[in-house]
């Protein structure tokens, strides 16, 4: 006979549903006082009436609004489960940061969210500005919450907001006009500014920007790094204490065309 398992009530309703193997099921029968034992076989014979009392409905059709209702519910795990897919995917491209790399797209093994609440502040920055940009860009009537006709008192608001002299870059050139851009919160209470831009196509991209603190070598990084996050994609940058990300869902020659436009029109 095995030891007798120290019972719990997952371990009854286990024992009453016939889910455990006979000799685990033979000791923790031998085990249980009289009350215990009296209720498991209550619980038994309620489940013999409920299989009794339903036994023809395997050979009916379900009705349909029971089929409408299950393939609603399966859509619904299904689009869950692809949004964690997601998450992991940008987790572990955030890890490659972590090796130093410069303009590299390589994924590393999921990262899990305390990893990435321990990681450096320019890593959270990234996934910051890709999400924000994946959040907001879909929008049809709130994409930004001022718009571009008000351009002058945009960038004067978020200059104040994040304590430094902002600007829109201007990519009319590149076929981008910009639609206006928001506040976001950042790291530590600070703040974030996004500015969103839209081509005669209805292509959106986002140039996100917030202040920084320096690594741990006290140096300020300029040089690009390309990101894949989910759908999205960004160049990331950082001069003189302000991060620069400019994210979209472009090819990533075209979005560094951009990047390359932003970054000469701020520093």
């Amino acid at each position: 006979m095995q030891t007798p398992p120290t019972v719990t009530e997952e371990l009854l309703h286990a024992l009453a549903d016939e889910r455990l193997p006979a000799p685990q099921a033979a000791a923790l029968l031998a085990s249980l006082d009289a009350d215990t034992l009296r209720t498991v076989r209550q619980w038994q014979a309620q489940r013999q009436a409920l299989r009794q009392s339903h036994a023809d409905l395997p050979h009916e059709p379900p009705p349909p609004a029971l089929v409408a209702a299950a393939t609603r519910l399966q859509a619904r795990r299904d689009r869950h489960q692809a949004r964690w897919r997601l998450g992991g995917t940008a987790a572990a491209v955030l890890l490659a940061f972590a090796g130093g790399w410069l303009v590299h797209g390589q994924l590393r093994p999921a990262a899990t969210p305390a990893v990435l609440a321990q990681a450096a502040p320019g890593l959270r920055f990234v996934h910051a500005a890709t999400s924000a940009h994946a959040l907001f860009q879909p929008e049809v009537r709130h994409p930004v919450e001022v718009p571009a006709s008000e351009q002058e008192h945009l960038q004067q608001w978020l200059s104040k907001r994040l304590g430094h002299p902002l600007r829109a870059p201007d990519l009319q050139d590149a076929g981008y006009a910009l639609m206006g851009g928001r506040l976001l919160p950042g790291d530590g209470g600070g703040a974030r500014a996004q500015f969103m831009y839209q081509d005669p196509a209805g292509e959106r991209v986002t140039v996100y920007v917030g202040a920084l603190a320096q690594d741990k070598s006290g140096t300020d990084e300029t040089a690009f790094r390309f990101q894949q996050d989910g759908a999205a994609s960004a160049f990331y940058w950082v001069d003189h204490g302000l991060g620069y990300a400019l994210a979209g869902e472009l090819p990533r020659e075209r979005l560094q065309a951009l990047a390359v436009r932003v970054h000469q029109q701020l520093r």
